[in-house]
C-alpha cells in the first residue's frame, strides 16, 4: 500500500513535548528505520499510559503463533531504557531472557530500545526462520511484530498503534492500512504480530475475488520477479480457492514476497502471508512451486483464523504451548491446498496422486511413523517435536485426506471435509474458539459416530494409515511396493550428503564400490553433466532409469583430486514405492463416490 507516512529519518524517536501530552489510550509505538546509519537494528520507542505496580515487567516474545519454534526475542534487544513524563531516565534491569523489570512502573511513560534484525544477527541456538524474523538492508526491510515489539505485563490485550519512519522512496505492504497520520492500528498485541509489514523498493499488484481485495507486494533483489506476472500466475489458484470456499471469509488479504539469495519458506497469518524465496527467473515450474506454497498459506484464512482452540485465541507469548490440533491447522490446510487445485482443474489427477506418493514416502522414510499427530502438536516447540515437525505437512495432510474420504462415504458423497470445515468456520469464526480438549467429540457430534474412532486411531494414536482401504472407496489403488514388470539399468541404492557446496556419497552401492567409488567421495559430474543441488534430482532419475548393461561415466572428487570412473549398470526389476493409480476396474459405486470426491459439492 502507498501512504503518506514520510517522517524524516533525522527526527528523534520521541520529543519531550510529545511525551508530556496526555497519556494515550492506545500503546503507541514508533519504529525508526535508517539504513544510512545502520542495517543491523531498529530503533523503537513506546509511549505508555500510567502503569500499575503489577505491570512492572516488559515482555518480549519467546515465540509466536504458527512458528512452532523458540524465538526468545530478548536475545536481540540492545540498550533498553525507561523514562518518566519529563524525559528523565528511570532504572530498569533485565531479569530473564525476554523480560526487563521497571523500577518505577507508575512513573514510566516511555520505553526506548534498539533491537537487532534476526536474519544477520548470529545466535548460538534456535535460529529464527527467515519468514518469521526481521531483515533490514539498504533498500528494504521485513518486520514481524514479535521481532520488534514487546508489551508491559498484563497489556497483551491493550489496543495499540504503530508508526514506522522509513526512507521516503520506500513503499510499504501489509494487511493493515494506516490512518491519515500514518499509524497502523491493532486491537491488541496478537493482531500486531499477526500483521507483518514488508517495506522498501517494492512492486505491487491487486485483484478482486468476489468482494474481497487481494494485494501482492514483491521485493526482488535484482528485479527478476515482479508483482503483476506473479499474481497473474497465481490467479487460477485464487479462483479455485474461491470456488472451494464458496465465499472468502476476509475482505482484504496481502501476499508479501521477498526474493533474494535463499529459500526458507512461508508463514501464514489471518489476513496475509509472507514468503522468503530464492530469486530466479519466474519460469512456469517456479511459478507453480510458488503457487502450491501460496495455496497452502491462503487456506489458513479458514484454519486457524476461523477454526482454532483457546491456545491460539489467547496465545502465550511468554511460555510456548503446543496444541494437539496442529494437524487441523497445518495438515488440513496442506490437504486443502492441493485438493482445491485438483477440483479447480489446475492439476491433473495423475499429478495429484504423485503428490500423495511423495507425502507417504516422507512419512515412511524420513519420519517416525509411531509418533502420533497429537503428540507432534503438543511437543511441537521441543527439540524432539521439531525433529518430527515436517511430517505435519505429510502424514498430517494424508490423515485429512482420509478423513475427507470417510466423511464422503458416510454421507453418501454429499458431505466431505470441505463442507464440515465451512460449517465449523461459520459456527465459530475469528473470535469464538473451539475447545482444545473436546474438539474431537464436538466434531464427531457434528458429523458421524464413526469419526470419533478415526480420530482416536489416526490422530491421538499412530496406527498405520488405511491408505489402501480408503482410496479403494473412490477407485484408486494403493501399493506400498508396486512392480511394473519393466527391467531397467541401475547403479544400485546410494546415499548422499551436502559437502563443500555440492554433494558427497554417504552410502555407496556394491555396484559403485566395484568401480572405485567410496563413502565421502565428492560427486562432481554424471556423464559429463556437473552435479548441482538444483539438478541433482534429475541426475538421480537418470541413474535409476538407464538401459541394463549401459556404460556411464562418473566424475569423483577423492582426497582433493578428481578422477573419472566408468561403470556398467546392472539389471533390476522396476518397482515403485507408495504407488497410487486409478483403478481401471472401478465399480459403479466407486466411480460415483469418485465423482463427488473430485468436484466442489
Amino acid at each position: 500500500m502507498q501512504h503518506a507516512l514520510r517522517a524524516g529519518l533525522l527526527a528523534t524517536l520521541l520529543s519531550t513535548g510529545l511525551a508530556a501530552q496526555a497519556a494515550p489510550k492506545e500503546l503507541t509505538y514508533t519504529v525508526t528505520i535508517d539504513p544510512a546509519k545502520s542495517t543491523d537494528e531498529f530503533q523503537v520507542a513506546l509511549q505508555l499510559p500510567k502503569l500499575k505496580k503489577d505491570q512492572a515487567i516488559y515482555q518480549f516474545a519467546s515465540t509466536a503463533p504458527g512458528t512452532y519454534q523458540v524465538m526468545d526475542m530478548g536475545r536481540y534487544v540492545r540498550n533498553f531504557q525507561a523514562f518518566d513524563a519529563k524525559g528523565k531516565p528511570l532504572e530498569s534491569k533485565q531479569i530473564g531472557t525476554n523480560q526487563w523489570q521497571l523500577a518505577q512502573p507508575d512513573k514510566t511513560r516511555e520505553i526506548r530500545y534498539t533491537i537487532a534484525e534476526t536474519w544477520d544477527t548470529p545466535v548460538k541456538e534456535h535460529n529464527i526462520y527467515r519468514m518469521c524474523g526481521s531483515s533490514l538492508e539498504a533498500d528494504h526491510a521485513l518486520l514481524n511484530g514479535q521481532t520488534i515489539l514487546g508489551y508491559p505485563q498484563g497489556m497483551q490485550n491493550q489496543p495499540l498503534r504503530l508508526k514506522i519512519n522509513y526512507p521516503s522512496g520506500w513503499q510499504a505492504g501489509s494487511a493493515l492500512t494506516p490512518d491519515a497520520q500514518g499509524y497502523y492500528h491493532a486491537k491488541d498485541y496478537d493482531q500486531a504480530v499477526d500483521s507483518p509489514i514488508l517495506l522498501g523498493r517494492l512492486t505491487q499488484a491487486t485483484t478482486k475475488l468476489g468482494d474481497a481485495e487481494v494485494a501482492l507486494y514483491c521485493y526482488s533483489k535484482t528485479d527478476q520477479i515482479k508483482a503483476e506476472p506473479l499474481l497473474g500466475a497465481m490467479q487460477k489458484m485464487l479462483g479455485a480457492a474461491q470456488s472451494f470456499l464458496v465465499q472468502l471469509p476476509v475482505k482484504r488479504y496481502a501476499f508479501l514476497y521477498h526474493f533474494e539469495d535463499q529459500s526458507q519458506g512461508a508463514w501464514e497469518h489471518s489476513y496475509s502471508s509472507e514468503y522468503t524465496l530464492k530469486e530466479q527467473p519466474l519460469t512456469p515450474e517456479y511459478a507453480q512451486s510458488i503457487t502450491d506454497m501460496a495455496a497452502h498459506e491462503f487456506f489458513h484464512i479458514v484454519t486457524p483464523l476461523n477454526i482454532h482452540s483457546e491456545i491460539i485465541e489467547h496465545f502465550n507469548f511468554v511460555q510456548p504451548t503446543g496444541s494437539q490440533h496442529l494437524w487441523l491447522y497445518e495438515g488440513t490446510t496442506e490437504w486443502a491446498a492441493h485438493m482445491m487445485q485438483l477440483r479447480g482443474g489446475l492439476i491433473s489427477l495423475d499429478d495429484y496422486l504423485k503428490t500423495l506418493q511423495e507425502k507417504v514416502a516422507y512419512d515412511h522414510l524420513r519420519a517416525d511413523t509411531t509418533y502420533s499427530l497429537k503428540k507432534l502438536g503438543l511437543n511441537s516447540f521441543s527439540d524432539e517435536g521439531q525433529q518430527q515437525y515436517g511430517n505435519i505437512y505429510q502424514r498430517g495432510a494424508m490423515t485429512a485426506a482420509l478423513l475427507d474420504l470417510r466423511l464422503l462415504e458416510l454421507s453418501g458423497g454429499k458431505r466431505g471435509l470441505r463442507e464440515v470445515l465451512l460449517e465449523l468456520a461459520n459456527q465459530y469464526g475469528p473470535s469464538k474458539p473451539v475447545s482444545e480438549q473436546n474438539f474431537f467429540d464436538d466434531f464427531t457430534k457434528q458429523t458421524y459416530p464413526e469419526i470419533r474412532d478415526f480420530f482416536r486411531r489416526y490422530v491421538e494414536n499412530a496406527e498405520p494409515l488405511p491408505l489402501q482401504e480408503y482410496y479403494a472407496k473412490v477407485g484408486i489403488s494403493y501399493s506400498p511396493v508396486y512392480r511394473t514388470g519393466r527391467k531397467f539399468g541401475s547403479l544400485g541404492i546410494n546415499g548422499y550428503a551436502p559437502k563443500n557446496g555440492g554433494l558427497a556419497f554417504a552410502q555407496v552401492s556394491p555396484t559403485l564400490q566395484a568401480c572405485g567409488v567410496a563413502v565421502g567421495d565428492q560427486f562432481v559430474a554424471y556423464n559429463g553433466a556437473p552435479i548441482t543441488l538444483e539438478t541433482f534430482r534429475q541426475t538421480i532419475m537418470a541413474m535409476q532409469s538407464g538401459q541394463p548393461g549401459q556404460e556411464v561415466e562418473l566424475t569423483i572428487g577423492h582426497e582433493g583430486k578428481e578422477k573419472k570412473v566408468r561403470c556398467r549398470t546392472v539389471e533390476r526389476d522396476e518397482t515403485k514405492r507408495f504407488y497410487f493409480a486409478v483403478d481401471p476396474q472401478a465399480t459403479p459405486q466407486q466411480l460415483a463416490l469418485r465423482q463427488a470426491w473430485l468436484k466442489n459439492l
